[in-house]
């Protein structure tokens, strides 16, 4: 079975198809950075407007690097993610169904991340304890099977990737923070500046990461005083760095152990920070397993796989699914509704 997998959550416009049995056969991904890049963020009606430009490009030319003229089936994002931009990859994923006479499979855009590591040879077994880690999400899933979920902590406040965009931009570093900001922690010195890890001494698997945040916005007024904020700007990037990857695999191994989970498997956007995998990998004595970096930020080949498990979940097209916010937990297993 041939499933065509459509993102279109936020600011990535994502098409790809994936064979239940070949595997990955073909994918494609644009970037709207540079569109948003001179507001310093998202800004929901031009992700919009760009999707309904390059989407339906980006389903041609996989569709013909693949080989075939149509899928079994089509999966989308419906959620959670900007309803307007869910709407535009909704719509076009019932239309082409309706006319290719395929059933349709809403994804939801946690899932996928959680099931991108599947597309690797070596694809994690369950039971495992994910952490979801982007912009928008912090949290750490205990993950039974496909549809068998138990968020066992998630963020109180800003989610670790709001954090790098946000101290990248007290750094005066250009957007999209994250990445800018991980590449100059490599010049930085990350035990120079004392940083708060938010919660890792409490008990339970929530995060916080407000304070961090404000500690980091004081550290910088203080260097703006002294005259030594552009001397210090690589320090107090790896400082931050170090301060989150702490937090994040400290919440982590924390939760393996009580949970019993042997098994690790990293995904969304700050799942690519170089420093949070080495870190992981050094100190949990279970295995740790993640995508590769092209999958890490939202794609069209995790909605393809994450359809292709959801396969028993097909429906007629007909109706367009958006929905801006969707629990993970509320999710049931393939077939189960």
């Amino acid at each position: 079975m041939q499933v065509l997998g459509i993102e279109t959550s936020c600011d990535e416009t994502g098409a790809a198809v994936f064979d239940t049995e070949r595997g990955l056969l073909a994918q494609s991904l644009h970037s709207q950075v540079d569109l948003h890049a001179v507001y310093g963020g998202v800004v929901p009606e031009i992700a919009s407007r760009d999707h309904i430009r390059r989407l339906l490009p980006l389903v041609r030319e996989v569709l013909s690097n693949a080989g075939i003229e149509r899928p079994d089936a089509v999966a989308y994002t419906a959620g959670p993610g900007l309803v307007g931009a869910l709407m535009v990859g909704s719509g076009l994923a019932n239309g082409l169904a309706l006319a290719w006479q395929v059933p349709v499979i809403s994804i939801h855009h946690m899932e996928g991340h959680l099931l991108a590591p599947m597309l690797e040879d070596e694809a994690p077994a369950f039971p495992f304890l994910a952490l979801l880690v982007s912009g928008g999400h912090t949290m750490l899933v205990g993950v039974a099977g496909i549809g068998e979920y138990t968020v066992l902590g998630t963020t109180l406040d800003d989610a670790a990737g709001e954090a790098f965009d946000k101290t990248a931009k007290l750094l005066g570093l250009p957007y999209p923070g994250g990445p800018a900001l991980a590449r100059l922690a490599v010049a930085g010195n990350p035990d120079a500046i004392a940083l708060p890890r938010p919660m890792l001494n409490r008990p339970g698997h929530d995060f916080s990461f407000s304070g961090l945040k404000t500690a980091v916005m004081l550290a910088v007024r203080k260097a703006e005083d002294d005259g030594t904020l552009e001397q210090q700007r690589a320090d107090i990037a790896a400082s931050f760095q170090e301060a989150v990857v702490d937090t994040l695999v400290g919440k982590t191994i924390r939760a393996a152990k009580e949970q019993g989970f042997q098994r690790v498997v990293i995904a969304g956007g700050v799942g690519a920070n170089s420093r949070l995998r080495e870190q992981l990998a050094e100190r949990f004595s279970g295995q740790v397993f993640y995508p590769r970096l092209e999958f890490c930020t939202d794609n069209g080949a995790m909605i393809a796989v994450a359809g292709a498990c959801r396969l028993h979940d097909a429906a007629a097209p007909g109706s367009i699914a958006a929905m801006a916010r969707w629990r993970l937990d509320s999710l049931s297993p393939p077939g189960a509704i």
